[in-house]
């Protein structure tokens, strides 16, 4: 089991995956955007963040390069689907940034589980 915190401005997406999360015994703390996450990762400890890219507010790729300066060993997992963009890349952007695994939406639910158990391993 590990403390996972999932950020998606979506609700419906961050329940989805909250749930899938949970499902495979995990511990889940979600929020909404950027800010919500930071906040959260400041006070709690989490063994790894899955956060998407695009949202309002605090972007993801604002996000990631915040959160590798208040925890710089937590392993990142990107996720996007590319809003105005191409996903391809602001997940390229995401992994100079530091994420450990990128995801373009839509994925399959193991796709999720997978790269979680994978940056779980290092």
């Amino acid at each position: 089991m590990a403390r996972i915190l999932l950020v998606d401005d979506e609700a419906i997406v961050r329940g989805l995956f909250a749930e899938v999360l949970a499902s495979d015994h995990h511990e889940v703390t979600t929020a909404g955007d950027g800010n919500g996450a930071l906040a959260a990762l400041t006070a709690g400890d989490f063994d790894v963040v899955v956060t998407d890219l695009v949202m309002p507010d605090k972007e993801g790729l604002e996000t990631i390069i915040e959160m590798r300066k208040l925890k710089p060993d937590v392993p990142i997992i990107a996720m996007s689907g590319g809003g105005r963009g191409n996903a391809n890349d602001y997940l390229d952007l995401a992994a100079k940034l530091g994420a450990r695994k990128t995801l373009a939406k839509p994925f399959p639910t193991q796709a999720l589980l997978d790269a979680v158990n994978e940056v779980l391993r290092g």
